[in-house]
């Protein structure tokens, strides 16, 4: 079996965010060699959370009403009495997850065809990263 473990690091400008990362992620299968297997994409941070769909802006925005909805900032979040103030962004990650496992097929990505991968940020403005791990033969 091959490995490769990478790392993608991320300061987004914004508190929240969703980065492109599927061309990184192909580049990173690529470098490999596998031809199948699985890769395994994780944000390592527990705000931020790891998103496959569809590269289209008006589904972001529906994505980010959806949680704001469900997990709107709040000052009165229990939390925020350890001196935090982004309790919503833990449950926003907890809504979207943490990782996703991607099929790798004839060296490639197996993806549906309108399927991208995003890195969501729900807590930005500081250096985070994201593991990926390529498994296979």
């Amino acid at each position: 079996m091959t490995t490769l473990t990478e790392y993608l690091w991320f300061n987004t400008p914004k508190r929240r965010d969703l980065v492109n990362i599927t061309d990184k992620l192909e580049g990173i299968v690529k470098k490999s060699g596998v031809q199948e297997g699985m890769c395994l994409v994780s944000a390592m941070h527990i705000t931020a959370g790891i998103w496959v769909n569809d590269n289209e802006e008006g589904l972001w925005e529906d994505l980010w009403e959806l949680l704001e909805r469900l997990a709107p900032f709040r000052e009165d979040y229990r939390h925020h009495l350890t001196g935090e103030d982004n309790g919503d962004a833990h449950l926003k990650r907890t809504l979207v997850h943490h990782q996703a496992v991607l099929p790798v097929t004839g060296g490639k990505l197996d993806l549906g065809p309108w399927e991208q991968i995003f890195y969501a940020e729900f807590d930005g403005k500081r250096k985070k990263r994201v593991v990926v791990k390529v498994m296979g033969n």
